[in-house]
């Protein structure tokens, strides 16, 4: 899909009936930003980066000082920081490893990358009656460690570890992706593929798995019932680069639940269909809709490890799709229990599918009202949908980047919502519904609104108000649409992964 070079940024719309109202924190190239719903920035911790950023009660936010610049590093963070309101650090973590880059001068570093978790939340954004701590508690972090394993491959491996640090900085438990290799599912043809070039990222190693996202399951329903791979202290994650997702026993280390690498296992992974370079997966808190279902942002793009095809000739990123899905669906039948594709977003030809992508980054936080907000991630695109699809809350990043010194970038890597009585600082704002723009008739100060203003030669026969470009049968769910090339049901469409 082509893009404008100019367009409007901004919350572009916002219906405050149906939209879950709060802040919204997100990390932008002016440091980590907190708005409200009509898009005022109320709060700007300068310079502060976010992998991502977290609001907790009390006004505070979590965020990383910089990043390691080296040759040897890949997404490294310096360290996990806990801000006030005025800037002041009131928590940092830094001693997951000591570091000598410029080989003179040793530092500790945190090596953080993608996400953390402080204790008291879950998932580390709003539910009822679970509350992350803020002047004690523990925190998970995922951090990265160079390992050498020759049963994966010969080369360097940026390996993903998850460690629990207390309150004074104390390692209290680790796990590492690399000791459970046996564990995640590649076939041979896999292995082959992953052995000969496991992600590499020059002298920094193989970014074999890129596991982004980790967090605890906390309460829910399934091990309430008994079933013991459900257990709150258990970790669920998801590895974008490996198509995996999985959930560790906390007390064994092991993988109690999988799905992926291969979507073809089975006629439920089949029906669910191939997830891809997904960001984001976590189960949905207790007191919140679908409480104990999965959601996850499935990217699309590609990922994985397999067969070569014509478009992985090597067999790296084997799996490929040109568009994205947010899913909620079943962790037991792995039935989908709700979802937002290019159909659910209105567009109806395989040839728009495209218009609903993040190929990178990008999540879905489900709010206490049952819709869902929506980070498009590459596009520094949020949205807020109900469960019917409706968009009813929309916002641009207008903040850009300059990535390789010619291109400009606004992407957000992940948004969190969150009530106003966690940031007391402020009055809650008197916030007004913003009706979107007639795009048919916007135009930049100084250039003529063309619609209607020339002349308009009717043709013999036609409705001068027909509109070609609509299906006359949209309403017919089981009416055939015709195309030149081939004929298909709108409820084939349905089905399209």
């Amino acid at each position: 899909m082509g893009y404008p070079t100019i367009f409007a940024t901004g919350t572009l719309k916002y219906d405050n009936e149906k939209a879950w109202s709060g802040y919204t924190l997100f990390p932008s190239a002016r440091g980590a930003l907190l708005i409200d719903m009509n898009g005022n920035e109320v709060q700007r911790w300068a310079g502060l980066d976010g992998f991502p950023n977290k609001l907790l009660p009390g006004g505070y936010v979590l965020g990383n000082s910089g990043r390691r610049k080296s040759k040897y590093a890949y997404q490294d963070q310096l360290d996990l920081i806990q801000v006030d309101w005025d800037g002041n650090i009131v928590w940092k973590f830094d001693h997951t490893e000591e570091i000598c880059d410029d080989g003179r001068t040793k530092t500790w570093q945190a090596r953080q990358h993608h996400d953390y978790q402080r204790e008291g939340s879950s998932v580390g954004y709003y539910a009822p009656g679970a509350e992350p701590k803020v002047d004690n508690g523990n925190t998970l972090l995922l951090v990265h460690e160079n390992v050498r394993n020759r049963d994966i491959t010969d080369k360097l491996l940026i390996d993903d570890k998850i460690i629990e640090v207390d309150w004074a900085g104390n390692i209290l438990w680790s796990w590492r992706a690399s000791d459970h290799f046996d564990e995640l599912g590649f076939d041979e043809t896999a292995k082959n593929v992953l052995y000969r070039n496991p992600s590499v990222h020059g002298e920094a190693g193989g970014d074999w798995m890129h596991i982004n996202s980790m967090s605890t399951l906390g309460p829910n329903h399934w091990y309430d019932e008994g079933d013991e791979r459900f257990h709150p202290d258990n970790i669920i994650f998801d590895a974008r680069n490996a198509n995996i997702l999985g959930i560790i026993d906390k007390k064994t280390g092991n993988l109690v639940w999988r799905l992926g690498p291969d979507f073809n296992e089975s006629e439920a992974t089949r029906k669910l269909g191939w997830i891809i370079g997904q960001h984001h997966l976590h189960m949905i808190p207790k007191g919140l809709p679908g409480e104990g279902n999965l959601l996850v942002f499935d990217n699309g793009g590609y990922g994985g490890y397999g067969a070569v095809n014509p478009g992985s000739p090597t067999g790296n990123n084997n799996a490929l799709r040109d568009y994205s899905r947010v899913l909620e669906f079943n962790p037991v039948t792995l039935e989908i229990v709700w979802q937002y594709t290019p159909l659910e977003a209105g567009f109806l030809l395989f040839t728009d599918a495209s218009k609903f992508y993040s190929s990178y980054i990008s999540s879905a936080q489900r709010l206490p009202n049952g819709n869902t907000l929506i980070t498009e991630g590459s596009d520094g695109h949020l949205i807020e949908v109900t469960p019917e699809h409706e968009i009813v809350w929309e916002y641009i990043n207008p903040y850009f980047s300059n990535v390789a010194g010619n291109f400009y970038n606004n992407m957000i890597y992940r948004a969190y919502r969150v009530p106003y009585e966690w940031v007391p600082q402020l009055e809650v704002p008197n916030e007004e519904s913003i009706e979107p723009i007639d795009v048919e008739t916007f135009r930049v100060p100084g250039s003529p609104i063309g619609k209607d203003k020339g002349k308009t030669t009717v043709v013999e026969g036609i409705d001068p108000n027909h509109n070609p470009r609509t299906f006359e049968d949209k309403d017919d769910e089981d009416e055939d649409i015709n195309f030149c090339v081939a004929s298909v049901k709108k409820s084939d469409l349905e089905n399209i992964n």
